[in-house]
């Protein structure tokens, strides 16, 4: 499949700069999500009960005062529940779709209200009085990791003797650090439309990354085969990871109201809702010991790195994998130890975030230059080039798998020079002394992010290509469309294949009837496992139709060219369309599927080794701040980001992933902070209390390059490489900066301004 033969570009195929599929029905209001859906006759509206208290004795819950208000049709518990209460996406810890016995967080579901209206069900929700006898919360960290309150065994990675270069190392230094966590605050909250078909058939239109496991989930609540549920979602208004397993069980708790009532529902959570029983990014505590000579290489490392991971282990597990993976990023450290622990608390649990662990696994190294710049007098910029990985240096990462210096070092190189980094940061250097109450700092950050699911079967996807005789086609995958352009880019490809304008592919809905056992759209893998799935449909169709032109031409096939919407050899030319027609007419199969599974991928989860990753997706940012010491407020003057993205499948597309994952990144470092009471309830439940960057927040100047002439050392669809997550990490350097402005003192994350503020007094400014 990967090895077929090159295919000619056209005008509107692999590199065009094409706009989103749905741009323009963004724009006017013209694209359905789910909530626009037409609603079948006798619709009811479903709302949850969540419990108002973090942790306690639940005693079995009276349904009677929901039932008894005008408009409710039926109310839901753990004892109407056909299947199994189990909406656990992993399959290895029981997660409850209704609690039973125990509450764990605060606003875990209890029940689920059905009524004629949304009014009526949202009123039959709050007149439910749960009897809870509260037991003590855990609600933080420390308290977890005291008690060993812990999700999952710790994963540990380890290399040479990291404990004698330790002891060896001329210069010994330790931290301690924490980030926190991130609300996903998609503009569509989340949503299910559940229609009941015949013999126990039913259709979930849901807003999902993950149809597959909508399909799992709802058919173990309702206890019945995967056949029965049929997922469909044409688009999502946002995703970013929090409709991956989220998403699962609002569907299937639709599906079960749908199912209890034979009429169809629709469960659309509020954004106070939405916010409180959805999981969020996992919030972190470091906790490392380090050592370097004199000249800032680093000898040792011994890390923690302990995740809040909420009360159930949801997708934990692959979080701190991806971020113990990632806990060295581009750099290389001879010997150590990293120590991944998933602690468990008496909180919302915690999920998928773009960039699933590898954001807050990429902070630990940017803490320990800091630290290493206080110790030896060196730059933190020289430090970070002299102990990145090739060179001089290893390449080879702790779990067995190699990095590109070169490209870091190309990326890094680039970066500073578009920057003009060194005139700047005599510029900066001169302000700061002429200025007493403003300071200006710089940072950068240097970035290699693996591509591919930690958990290998994730690695695989299939898709549905037909071509209809009069030339157009239709094109069905299992990956979703959340904003980030996968729909138009799969499109190219098929495009790229027929040699025909992209116009004429109709691109449909997601849908488990189609595509069946998909993975995630999550993970930057989207474009490189549709693709290759979409290639080997089109291919395998492109190859009979060639075979019919070859014969009625008398000319081999390997002669038949497809360009241009139309199809020739030598002196013979036809439409594309003809020749579908021809096809037709000669009884030849003009639909097809096509699979693929990552190639040369392997993990060995009990030794921690291994080949995780298809490649690495390489980048370098630097940004600049200017902040007022008197109350730490501060602005981003500027940011100059470079990406490799191999050859770019669509230009535009990609821009503007980076540029949303950067002020993404940079909200979720600076201004986003969810707080929980000492009661275990969260505050931060609507943006007028949870901070999402806006225009201002947006650096003044922003520049950002693609890598040029990027060497694609991976066989990806057409040597393009993944952009959804990367550039996320990017704004690290904004972090960096602000680091730099506070004289390197300990910032931990977000940091606001009241903590830059502390930061500075900190450092005796």
């Amino acid at each position: 499949m990967t090895d077929a033969p090159p295919i000619p570009v056209t005008r509107t195929g692999m590199g065009a700069a094409l706009r989103q599929d749905s741009a323009l029905q963004h724009a006017t209001g013209a694209a359905r999500f789910t909530d626009d859906l037409p609603e079948p006759p006798g619709t009811l509206h479903a709302a949850l009960a969540l419990s108002p208290v973090a942790h306690g004795r639940l005693a079995p819950l009276d349904l009677a005062p929901a039932r008894a208000v005008p408009g409710v049709v039926a109310v839901l518990g753990p004892a109407e529940v056909p299947g199994r209460n189990d909406i656990s996406p992993s399959g290895k810890a029981l997660e409850k779709l209704f609690a039973e016995g125990l509450v764990e967080h605060w606003g875990q579901p209890l029940a689920l209200v059905v009524a004629a209206t949304r009014d009526a069900a949202l009123a039959g929700a709050a007149a439910l009085r749960p009897e809870i006898a509260p037991l003590p919360p855990i609600l933080s960290i420390e308290a977890a990791l005291e008690t060993g309150a812990l999700l999952m065994p710790p994963q540990v990675i380890e290399r040479g003797g990291w404990q004698a270069a330790l002891d060896a190392a001329p210069v010994k230094l330790a931290g301690e650090f924490r980030c926190g966590g991130q609300e996903h605050f998609y503009l569509e909250g989340q949503i299910t439309l559940a229609v009941p078909g015949e013999d126990g058939d039913i259709t979930l239109h849901a807003s999902t990354q993950h149809p597959t496991e909508v399909q799992h989930i709802a058919s173990r609540v309702l206890g019945c085969d995967y056949n029965r549920v049929t997922v469909q979602c044409r688009r999502m208004g946002g995703g970013f990871g929090g409709k991956e397993s989220n998403a699962s069980w609002i569907a299937a708790a639709a599906a079960l109201a749908a199912r209890a009532t034979g009429r169809p529902v629709k469960l659309r959570l509020s954004r106070r809702a939405d916010m409180t029983a959805t999981g969020k990014r996992h919030p972190f505590l470091f906790r490392w010991r380090a050592g370097c000579d004199a000249e800032g290489r680093l000898l040792a490392l011994d890390a923690t790195l302990a995740a809040d991971g909420g009360h159930s282990l949801d997708l934990s597990a692959g979080v701190i994998f991806r971020a113990v993976t990632h806990a060295l990023n581009a750099y290389d450290v001879p010997a150590l130890r990293v120590t991944g622990l998933a602690c468990k608390t008496n909180t919302v649990s915690n999920t998928a975030f773009r960039g699933f662990g590898g954001p807050q696994g990429a902070l630990l190294m940017e803490d320990v230059f800091f630290s290493m710049a206080r110790a030896t007098g060196r730059p933190v910029d020289e430090l970070r080039e002299r102990n990145f990985a090739g060179g001089p240096n290893g390449t080879e990462t702790p779990y067995g798998q190699r990095l590109e210096g070169d490209l870091i070092r190309r990326v890094w190189a680039e970066a500073k020079q578009g920057a003009d980094w060194e005139r700047r940061r005599a510029e900066a250097e001169a302000f700061n002394a002429a200025h007493p109450t403003l300071r200006r700092g710089l940072g950068g950050f240097a970035l290699a992010f693996g591509i591919s699911f930690g958990i290998m079967a994730m690695n695989q996807a299939g898709a549905l290509v037909h071509v209809y005789t009069d030339g157009s086609i239709r094109l069905n995958h299992g990956g979703t469309e959340m904003g980030q352009g996968l729909f138009i880019k799969i499109a190219q490809v098929v495009a790229e294949v027929f040699g025909v304008e992209v116009e004429r592919i109709r691109i449909t809905a997601t849908s488990t009837a189609e595509v069946p056992n998909t993975a995630p759209t999550a993970a930057s893998t989207g474009s490189d496992l549709n693709g290759w799935a979409a290639h080997a449909a089109a291919g395998a169709i492109r190859a009979r139709m060639a075979g019919i032109a070859a014969t009625a031409w008398g000319v081999p096939e390997e002669e038949v060219i497809f360009a241009d919407g139309h199809v020739s050899a030598g002196n013979h030319r036809m439409r594309f369309g003809e020749l579908a027609r021809l096809c037709w007419a000669q009884r030849v199969s003009l639909s097809a599927t096509g699979f693929y599974r990552t190639p040369d991928i392997h993990w060995d989860p009990v030794a921690m080794r291994g080949h995780p990753f298809f490649y690495f997706s390489y980048g370098a940012a630097l940004a600049e701040v200017l902040v007022d010491t008197l109350t730490g407020e501060y602005r981003v003057l500027r940011a100059d980001l470079v990406q490799d993205c191999g050859r770019s499948l669509n230009p535009a597309i990609d821009r503007g992933q980076i540029e949303g994952a950067f002020l993404q990144g940079q909200g979720w470092l600076t201004c986003e902070e969810l707080w929980w009471d000492a009661d275990g309830r969260l505050r931060t439940l609507g943006p007028s209390t949870y901070k999402i960057p806006g225009s201002r927040e947006m650096p003044a100047e922003f520049n950002l390059r693609l890598l040029e002439d990027a060497p694609a050392r991976a066989n990806t669809i057409f040597r393009s490489k993944a952009v959804g997550e990367p550039p996320l990490l990017l704004a690290t350097c904004v972090w960096n900066a602000l680091r730099d402005a506070v004289g390197g003192a300990r910032l931990d994350l977000p940091a606001t301004p009241e903590r830059v503020l502390a930061a500075l007094r900190a450092g005796g400014a």
